[in-house]
């Protein structure tokens, strides 16, 4: 495990669009189809990472509590799953079901969809506003596994609270945490 820190992309920059596999259904999503109201949440995370693992249960609580409020909510997972078997789609819909993700999981076989947001690590938050321009990047809160902080998904409550209430962006985005995206080799 590479514990590396997310990239911080410019605020207002354009969602790419993209158009994936759904594991928990087998049906293709695209950002369209995703996008809420208010706003919309895509999360690179994968399943075999303990940052990703340690922060489930908030994702959950956190999408479940938010898309009353008219956001669109999105898992990708971008991982190379020939070297990371745990990753594997039908692995994913597991993990789906049993963590009771409110929300889509995708593949990103290509991980051409991790490069175009410049995905680093696992869990990687990203907030667009009701036009698709970025909001708000960076991590969910400050609790870590074994730091002993609890998760409340601080930060990323605070930043779509904002955009509920026309407010600006936090003015403090701290990068998120976890394990680096496992790329495939050419």
């Amino acid at each position: 495990m590479s514990l590396t820190p997310s990239n911080m992309i410019k605020l207002g920059t354009k969602a790419p669009d993209f158009r994936l596999l759904n594991v928990k259904n087998n049906q293709f999503l695209s950002l369209s189809e995703i996008k809420g109201k208010h706003g919309t949440v895509i999360m690179f995370i994968c399943n075999h990472c303990p940052f990703v693992k340690h922060v489930n249960e908030e994702l959950v609580r956190f999408a479940n509590d938010y898309k009353i409020t008219g956001f669109g909510f999105v898992a990708i997972s971008s991982n190379d799953v020939k070297n990371y078997p745990e990753d594997h789609p039908d692995k994913m819909a597991e993990v789906a079901e049993t963590q009771n993700y409110p929300f889509p999981y995708l593949y990103d076989e290509t991980q051409e969809v991790a490069k175009a947001y410049k995905a680093a690590c696992t869990p990687d938050f990203y907030v667009f506003d009701e036009n698709l321009d970025l909001f708000y990047r960076g991590q969910l809160d400050d609790s870590r596994p074994k730091n002993g902080l609890p998760l409340t998904g601080r930060n990323l409550r605070e930043a779509l609270d904002a955009l509920l209430n026309n407010r600006r962006p936090p003015k403090i985005q701290k990068p998120s945490m976890g394990c680096n995206i496992k790329w495939k080799s050419n």
